[in-house]
């Protein structure tokens, strides 16, 4: 076994369900090279993402903290300077740094998230852009391309970027003109294949580098994102009713093309071909993925390269395809959306290849398995790395956090205000996972005055979809778990939020966000009454 630090890997996958694919227990076979890739990975069955949407859960994957610690909970939010990134604790520690992004959201909006990558492609956009990279093309009709390349790039950015801060024109981008224009020109999803290419060439070629430097690659691959369009072999094998029936290929049109629809709660219920054509079309996207995966895995493979490579793969969320008359990504907290795929490729052995981990655990700890991994983490960000196991220091409580995006509120409101009050579309959400039970508070600290807390208690390991309401039934369990949630509003959330903590010295803020109010003896045992502790 290599002693050579390891290349680091972190590829994210946008918008998977963990329960769309076949590693995870669906009954399609969506997925068999990640499937493989599981074989020879860590796989955690109960990872739970930070967020419910694409901001404010990268921010969390590139800082370690909940979204109300890093405040990156809106579009136009900005990440602060005093927090630093994955990427730039690697660079100071040695790292090259290169980002392959497909997501506008991560990749072009001006947030933060691009700080420390020496390179960083963007796949979506009217131009491949590489707003951090360095180097001089040589010649002056080179550096000339170059110079305009990039002042069009910048400017498309910048254009990019005031779509995603000003309500006017983020709703003229919903207009039926609008969408097939920017949806194509664009390029909304990006390159997969495209992106995974020049990720492996980075890793095998090295072109540039010390051979001895050792690399991290950030990928986000949009797939599975909306709109649907998987090449034809994928809807003949999933999704054959689309070829076949013309109502299918009517509403899938619609459904591509209706952005607004992505974002509001059906005032319906789906009808069962409406259900099939989405579940059909997601599959679809899902193996498509799945099958440039497995090429970007066997180039590495076959360079040798995978044997010193710590890979990650995981989602920053999922999506809703009409459970609970929910489409999308911007409100709940349910398991559609927050309980996601991560597999963890681990050279060094601490991770072992072939297991499955049944904790509940944060993907927020990824921040610190992969600093522990390159031997950069302080002692304090070592007891949250995933390396450990189960039972061991580290988050014994985990939480999520969907603070509802403010211009999909503001649009919502304009156009169905009566459904925004209905399905609580502007209140903030927060869930807790203790033992067996997961906790969800709808309401709170802000939104609607006059707003009654919902309080919603399930049993994920029986009830996975959710399907069965215990708030009622176990009313002490509610109650306890409640008050693990405002623990960590008023303890967690109320320590970071707008406060300068300085991380070149990280031990005080880690010992604090490791389990705010844990010692709580009170809590502690009632938790323990409940049987979420042990003696």
């Amino acid at each position: 076994m290599s002693t050579a630090r390891p290349d680091i890997v972190f590829i994210v996958l946008d918008t998977q369900r963990r329960d769309r694919l076949s590693c995870y227990g669906y009954p399609l076979p969506t997925s068999p090279h990640l499937d493989a890739f599981a074989a020879t990975s860590t796989r955690f069955h109960h990872a739970v993402s930070a967020a419910q949407w694409t901001v404010p859960s990268h921010a969390t994957l590139f800082t370690g903290l909940y979204p109300s610690a890093h405040g990156v909970l809106q579009s136009y939010s900005r990440l602060p300077d005093h927090i630093p990134t994955l990427a730039e604790r690697l660079s100071a520690g040695g790292y090259y740094t290169a980002g392959f992004c497909n997501n506008p959201l991560v990749g072009v909006i001006n947030n933060g998230l691009r700080r420390g990558f020496y390179s960083f492609l963007n796949y979506s956009g009217l131009l491949t852009s590489r707003p951090n990279q360095a180097g001089i093309p040589s010649g002056l009709v080179g550096k000339y391309r170059q110079f305009f390349k990039r002042s069009l790039a910048n400017l498309l950015n910048r254009v990019q970027d005031s779509f995603a801060r000003s309500e006017l024109m983020l709703a003229l981008s919903f207009t039926p003109l609008m969408v097939p224009l920017w949806q194509t020109a664009l390029s909304f999803k990006g390159n997969t294949r495209k992106s995974l290419d020049d990720a492996a060439q980075l890793l095998i070629d090295r072109k540039g580098l010390d051979s001895d430097q050792p690399i991290f690659s950030f990928l986000n691959l949009m797939g599975t994102h909306m709109p649907y369009h998987p090449p034809r072999q994928y809807v003949e094998r999933f999704a054959p009713n689309v070829l076949r029936d013309k109502a299918a290929q009517h509403y899938l049109k619609q459904f591509n093309g209706d952005i607004y629809g992505w974002l509001a709660p059906l005032a319906e219920v789906l009808d069962e071909r409406q259900k099939a054509t989405l579940d059909g079309m997601y599959d679809a996207e899902v193996a498509y993925q799945d099958e440039l995966l497995g090429a970007f895995f066997r180039r590495l493979a076959e360079s040798g390269r995978l044997d010193n490579t710590l890979v990650i793969v995981c989602s920053d969320h999922g999506e809703h395809l009409g459970e609970k008359q929910f489409i999308g990504h911007s409100i709940t907290l349910y398991n559609e959306l927050i309980q996601v795929p991560l597999m963890i490729h681990d050279p060094s052995g601490n991770l072992p290849k072939g297991t499955v981990r049944e904790d509940v655990v944060s993907t927020r700890r990824l921040f610190h398995t992969v600093l522990t991994s390159a031997g950069l983490a302080n002692e304090m960000e070592e007891t949250l790395t995933l390396a450990h196991p189960p039972g061991s220091e580290g988050d014994r409580r985990v939480f999520a956090e969907a603070i509802p995006p403010q211009n999909v509120v503001n649009l919502l409101y304009k156009r169905q205000p009566e459904l925004v009050l209905a399905r609580a579309c502007d209140q903030p959400r927060r869930a807790v996972w203790i033992g067996n039970h997961k906790l969800i508070e709808t309401g709170g600290d802000s939104g609607t005055d006059g707003f009654a807390n919902r309080l919603e208690l399930y049993d994920f390991q029986q009830d996975p979809t959710e399907a069965l309401n215990l708030s009622d039934i176990l009313p002490e369990n509610v109650e306890v778990l409640q008050e693990c949630l405002q623990q960590f509003v008023g303890e967690f959330v109320g320590e970071y939020a707008g406060e300068g903590v300085e991380y070149g010295d990280r031990a005080g803020a880690t010992e604090q966000h490791r389990a705010p109010g844990f010692d709580d003896p009170e809590v502690q045992r009632r938790l323990r009454d409940l049987g979420y502790l042990e003696d």
